[in-house]
């Protein structure tokens, strides 16, 4: 069955550096070829620079910084992995403070791979389940979180829904999940 993001905005939200390539752009062609408006959204305006792992990838234009963020603006948001990635992105206060907001009004978000680390500096995944990269597992933990080794898993007992999975190879069920979930949330105004 198809799925329709029609009128849906999803911030895909990285750091200016560091973001695992395939982490970013496989969930994008999904809301993109569902009907979605993907908007990448970063710290500093310019770009963001990708890489395979450890080796440099790709560049790709920042849509929009952190600092202009507005939870009205997005109806999800995804969170890409890559070591580096989440690392810097829990420092950025507006970031945090952003998906902390989303969580807070109920909109979805998914997170692959090492991204779990900002939604534990924005105190999010207490009492959630979810799963990540294998050494994310004591920092959700830490967090309160309840940690499982799955493929994608959907957490909806919180105010929100959470989908997350381990690494690229959870990929393709990453994104079937993901556009699934997010076709639920109404559509903003935004969009």
């Amino acid at each position: 069955m198809a799925r329709d993001l029609s009128g849906k905005k999803v911030a895909f939200l990285t750091a200016n550096e560091g973001v695992e390539q395939v982490e970013l752009t496989r969930p994008w062609k999904a809301v993109e070829g569902s009907g979605g408006r993907p908007v990448l959204v970063a710290p500093e305006s310019g770009q963001v620079q990708a890489f395979n792992h450890l080796d440099r990838a790709d560049t790709f234009k920042v849509d929009q910084t952190t600092a202009q963020l507005r939870v009205d603006d997005f109806d999800a948001v995804v969170l890409p992995g890559g070591v580096a990635n989440p690392d810097q992105l829990r420092q950025d206060e507006a970031a945090v403070t952003f998906l902390r907001q989303m969580v807070e009004a109920g909109k979805p978000i998914a997170v692959i791979c090492h991204g779990p680390w900002t939604l534990v500096e924005a105190d999010v995944v207490r009492e959630r389940t979810l799963t990540s990269w294998p050494s994310l597992k004591t920092d959700i933990r830490n967090a309160g979180g309840q940690w499982t080794d799955q493929q994608v898993v959907v957490c909806e007992g919180g105010p929100n829904v959470i989908i997350s999975s381990r690494k690229p190879d959870d990929l393709d069920a990453f994104c079937t999940k993901l556009v699934e979930v997010f076709e639920r949330q109404p559509a903003g105004k935004a969009a």
